[in-house]
């Protein structure tokens, strides 16, 4: 996990995504210290102190979205090895796993089900045991995905709300917390997903992305990228996903083994045409992002919560 925002003078949280590499006039959201963006080729992009970090960074105490950017779905590595060789062995076949194979550690976390209906009893895949290894469809990990995302704001406002009420030492760092936290749910749902099929002089790729902005302006940056690699680049738009910023890095999860990038421009994929014929179901067969009454609060930026609290 990494420390992804900074804050202006302004009070407003910043994302690293949304200004350029080096040193900045950005504060850490916690300790207020300045902050410098690391936006290399190696380590995800991200915010670093300049001095020593302070303690919620360097502890990893602040919250990060659950199953957006990491879908280990935190299982220790012996549990992760062993929950990858049961879906080579066993769940990409369908075959029922005995239970002599079958960690406390992966039924802890909810990655195996009992199937009562087998004799003798014996398990399979659960839908969040399924996305560590990239096998859940698209319409079933939203599925999974959007209750805990929800499930742990209320635990932070919570956290905050007592802290409040007893007037404990943590009260800036729940504030901070519950912000933080708002700032990447917002951002998901501000974002279309988009998928695009590119015809170029060599063949065809696809891509996927997000933006705040207008697809088709989009496009067109892609294909300015685009034209300085190929002689000849004709795009059409598969398909657009309003409010499913959630969905970008479980896709490049999912379809990972399909990657491919164009110097430096990672957002690349080769289908063949068969390949084509389920990958693109399954991002039509996602439902429409029906927004709750708090996910438009967010949206909207309601934070009277913590507007009082200032």
């Amino acid at each position: 996990m990494w420390l992804k925002y900074g804050v202006n003078e302004e009070g407003i949280l910043i994302c690293v995504e949304d200004i350029t590499r080096g040193k900045t006039l950005l504060k850490c959201p916690y300790c207020h210290s300045d902050l410098t963006a690391k936006k290399g080729k190696v380590k995800e992009h991200h915010f670093a102190h300049h001095g020593e970090t302070c303690r919620p960074i360097a502890n990893r105490e602040f919250p990060t979205l659950p199953l957006y950017e990491n879908f280990n779905v935190q299982l220790l590595n012996k549990d992760l090895t062993q929950l990858k060789l049961l879906w080579q062995e066993y769940g990409a076949k369908n075959y029922p796993i005995s239970s002599y194979l079958v960690t406390p550690g992966l039924l802890k976390a909810g990655m195996l089900r009992k199937n009562v209906y087998i004799k003798p009893p014996a398990y399979q895949f659960s839908d969040l045991g399924k996305i560590p290894v990239g096998a859940l469809e698209l319409k079933l990990f939203n599925e999974v995905q959007e209750p805990l995302l929800l499930k742990k704001l209320l635990k932070l406002e919570l956290a905050f709300k007592h802290a409040e009420y007893k007037n404990t030492p943590d009260l800036a760092y729940r504030l901070t917390d519950l912000k933080l936290y708002r700032a990447q749910l917002q951002r998901i749902l501000c974002s279309t997903l988009y998928f695009l099929e590119i015809e170029t002089n060599i063949g065809i790729i696809y891509k996927i992305g997000v933006t705040q902005r207008p697809v088709i302006k989009r496009v067109a940056e892609v294909k300015i990228d685009l034209l300085a690699h190929y002689s000849s680049v004709a795009i059409r738009v598969l398909g657009t996903w309003e409010h499913r910023g959630n969905v970008e890095l479980y896709f490049k999860h999912r379809y990972q083994g399909f990657n491919y990038p164009i110097g430096s421009l990672t957002e690349y994929y080769k289908f063949n045409a068969e390949d084509i014929k389920s990958v693109l179901p399954d991002l039509q067969q996602m439902q429409p992002k029906i927004l709750s009454q708090v996910e438009i609060d967010v949206l909207e930026e309601n934070t009277s919560l913590i507007q009082v609290a200032v």
